[in-house]
């Protein structure tokens, strides 16, 4: 009876012991559901639609997805392209994300140019070059031909060949690669980033600036420019301007040191366009891809109240540690200092031009 008593006693408590595995197992699932499954699916994280963003499946004339016999969406040809594309692993070498310091890509893409892609082709590599805007750029032929035989359009390059795809299946393939960033070439609102394509961009360009120009001669518009600047300009051209930044060590095309007398004779437009182009061959990023206008003119602003009547000053570069980064920067002195200046030139100026009035 004892040894009866005592099994059933161990089988009581090795079942106990199986419960906590159990509820840590099943809470782990729980989680990973959750995170991987639930949060990403709740509608207020998902990204609506852009008026840039592709649908690469059939719809019939109501609107409504075409489905098959086992109800899955009828994929269009550059749908199926996708498709290919994604089988095929071009993400790993290409990327479809524009950056501020890119060139000749085009114009940046946001969440909602993506909203109905899964899985995402963005990548995180640039083996070879982005692909975001790739679409009417070059005609189908063109294409063709640079899949099956890369090296014979770009010599050197090391792009495998996909010569043994079917010519439907590159012909798909084709059919999504023209299909990326081709509304927002097409859209006029995008002309002054493609300047290669429209010679009109210029006179878009001044014309969209001076819209949202402020008074780039007051003290409201400098101060919101030195946040601006501290925000995105001074790890590489330091707190001051003088092109000492923590990032500036790195760079072997060193930052702009705006001390230089060279920078007096720039012009409201000529620092506007510097901001809003960057400097090809160098880290500066064309701004105008992540600033908005009056954010460039602020910069601006603020640009022009640093001290340009001395030699270039050579300092240490800066850190960013957190209490040294307020230390080192004299910048609300420099500013005051810099708004008196102009204040009495355009005193003197207003005086000057008052008594030429007056010869008349």
């Amino acid at each position: 009876m004892s040894e009866d008593k005592n099994s059933n006693e161990n089988k009581s408590v090795g079942a106990k012991g199986y419960i906590l595995p159990a509820i840590v197992v099943a809470f782990s699932f729980a989680i990973i559901y959750t995170v991987v499954v639930a949060i990403p699916n709740l509608p207020s994280l998902k990204s609506e639609p852009s008026k840039y963003a592709m649908e690469y499946v059939e719809k019939e004339a109501d609107g409504t997805i075409k489905r098959d016999e086992q109800g899955l969406p009828v994929l269009n040809d550059a749908g199926k392209g996708r498709a290919i594309y994604v089988r095929e692993g071009c993400f790993y070498c290409h990327s479809q994300f524009v950056r501020p310091q890119d060139r000749d890509f085009g114009s940046r893409v946001f969440a909602g140019d993506y909203a109905n892609e899964t899985p995402n082709v963005l990548g995180t590599s640039r083996t070879g070059p982005d692909l975001s805007n790739e679409g009417g750029k070059l005609p189908d032929e063109w294409h063709v031909g640079h899949l099956k035989n890369p090296r014979e359009y770009n010599p050197g390059s090391i792009m495998p060949s996909f010569s043994y795809l079917p010519d439907e299946d590159l012909g798909y393939l084709v059919s999504y690669l023209q299909t990326l960033g081709r509304k927002r070439m097409d859209d006029p609102e995008n002309r002054h980033i493609y300047e290669a394509y429209y010679p009109e961009a210029d006179e878009a360009f001044w014309h969209a600036s001076e819209h949202h120009k402020p008074n780039v001669d007051s003290a409201a518009a400098a101060n919101a420019g030195a946040g601006i600047f501290r925000q995105n300009c001074a790890v590489c051209h330091g707190l001051n301007g003088l092109g000492n930044g923590p990032n500036a060590l790195a760079m072997a095309k060193k930052p702009a040191n705006f001390s230089r007398p060279y920078y007096k004779a720039y012009s409201d437009k000529t620092w506007y366009w510097r901001v809003a182009e960057g400097v090809p061959g160098t880290r500066m990023p064309r701004w105008k891809l992540k600033l908005e206008p009056e954010q460039m003119w602020y910069l601006v602003a603020f640009l022009k109240t640093l001290p340009q009547d001395k030699s270039p000053i050579i300092e240490p570069y800066q850190t960013i540690d957190s209490e040294a980064w307020q230390s080192q920067s004299a910048l609300p002195e420099r500013i005051t200092d810099n708004y008196e200046k102009l204040a009495k030139n355009k005193k003197k100026g207003g005086k000057s031009s008052k008594g030429g009035h007056g010869g008349h």
